[in-house]
């Protein structure tokens, strides 16, 4: 005859689970569902973020307004900018600024009749006994949201490469933005600045911007390349305007640096 089981089985104690153990299973199980999963952008914000303390920590300055910024004797990029210092390492302001960064889209997909859509790589070749060289070009844009902001151009024969250049170029290329109000009635409550302090200009070709100072929540009346720019150099409202050959998108991004470059000359 087979062997009876055992009161202490494995099969009665699984069939005798405590009625308290069930609740609590599925008190965990509603307290999972309250939690809000991280979206894609913040993922990728949190690995540009680590990428970006890996390569500080990593970082053998050679300059030496690098070795002080690495040794901590050089805090302010203010200070940097203002006194006309060079800057040599992109690292100098990985180190001093927390930056996003966008890319301007400069070229141009295959349409029909040319109506491709808008991409960040603008694709060339060159001809040449062995055939056509493909090379890739790209222009970035980084800013702290508070005043600080550069634009960069990068190419290379690969896509990922040139982006990196571009980056590295903006950051190179970082200058100080002015933010103002509005009105003077605005500034003497001392509120946060969120416009341009005054009307100012900027060229590149044919491409002319003009900015002007906005009232608190009108928003960035501009095209969305214009609007990268002005919102990653912590400018909330403003009123542009733009004439010329704005479809070499280009151009228009080097006039709007050129005409946030003088709020600080005026300033000045």
């Amino acid at each position: 005859m087979a062997e009876k089981e055992t009161k202490n089985s494995p099969k009665d104690l699984v069939e005798a689970v405590p009625e308290e153990i069930a609740k609590l299973d599925k008190e965990i199980i509603s307290d999972s569902e309250e939690v809000v999963p991280l979206k894609e952008e913040d993922l990728k914000k949190l690995d540009r973020e680590e990428k970006t303390q890996d390569s500080i920590a990593s970082w053998a300055p050679k300059t030496r307004l690098g070795k002080l910024v690495k040794e901590g004797k050089e805090k302010d990029i203010d200070k940097i900018l203002k006194t006309g210092k060079k800057i040599l390492e992109s690292e100098i302001v990985d180190k001093l600024l927390s930056l996003e960064t966008d890319l301007i889209l400069i070229g141009q997909a295959k349409g029909k009749f040319g109506g491709g859509k808008r991409r960040a790589w603008r694709q060339t070749q060159k001809k040449t006994k062995e055939g056509n060289v493909l090379s890739f070009s790209a222009m970035a844009v980084v800013g702290d949201n508070n005043g600080h902001v550069g634009v960069g151009f990068g190419r290379a024969s690969e896509t990922l490469p040139a982006r990196e250049k571009a980056v590295r170029n903006a950051k190179l290329g970082i200058m100080k933005v002015e933010l103002g109000h509005e009105s003077p009635e605005e500034e003497l409550d001392k509120s946060k600045p969120h416009t341009i302090p005054f009307k100012i200009e900027g060229k590149c070709g044919s491409v002319r911007v003009t900015f002007w100072p906005a009232p608190r929540g009108t928003g960035l009346v501009a095209g969305d390349e214009i609007k990268k720019i002005l919102s990653l150099a912590g400018i909330k409202d403003a009123y542009t305007r733009a004439v010329g050959h704005t479809k070499t998108t280009f151009n228009v991004a080097k006039a709007c640096i050129d005409a946030l470059s003088k709020t600080t000359v005026e300033m000045a």
